[in-house]
């Protein structure tokens, strides 16, 4: 597959969001991850934004973790991917994505756990394991942290209200 010329002006194609820059050091941090955030509700990356991702590298980072985020990913795993510098490729990633490459993997993680718990009778231990999760337990922290509900709570359709946040 050809991927078209890279224009001169910023485009939005494909997924991601806007938002804030990271620093290398915060790429572990999920702290300022959106309470709802989820890769399919967000605006698309923005394409050759000054210091970010090429069109060709985003295409080659979103194919890539598309099919590896439920595995253990490194940083310089990632970077490789985009043949720079782990230090570089967080910052053009952050540009282009609005977020950290942890934060989007770990977007990606939610939405698929979220999916299953709805939509199958798999064990809550086997979705975490196939989510890409260490545990369960980490999988249920991240779970209430960023969607306010345990996974039980959403395989069930209950969600805490806000009042009770």
């Amino acid at each position: 597959m050809t991927l078209p010329r890279e224009p001169k002006t910023h485009v939005q194609v494909g997924l991601g969001s806007a938002g804030a820059r990271h620093q290398e050091a915060e790429l572990r941090r999920d702290d300022d991850l959106p309470a709802r955030f989820s890769i399919d509700s967000h605006k698309p990356p923005l394409l050759n934004a000054k210091g970010g991702l090429s069109a060709r590298h985003t295409y080659q980072i979103q194919q890539f973790l598309k099919e590896n985020f439920s595995r253990k990913l490194s940083l310089a795993e990632m970077a490789a991917v985009c043949d720079l510098s782990p230090y570089h490729f967080a910052r053009a990633f952050s540009k282009t994505f609005g977020v950290s490459p942890y934060q989007y993997v770990l977007a990606l993680r939610l939405d698929l756990a979220e999916k299953l718990l709805a939509d199958s009778r798999m064990s809550i231990t086997d979705i975490a394991d196939l989510s890409g999760f260490s545990s369960q337990s980490h999988f249920t922290t991240m779970m209430r942290k960023y969607r306010h509900a345990t996974p039980q709570q959403v395989r069930t359709g209950r969600r805490r209200s806000q009042s009770e946040k």
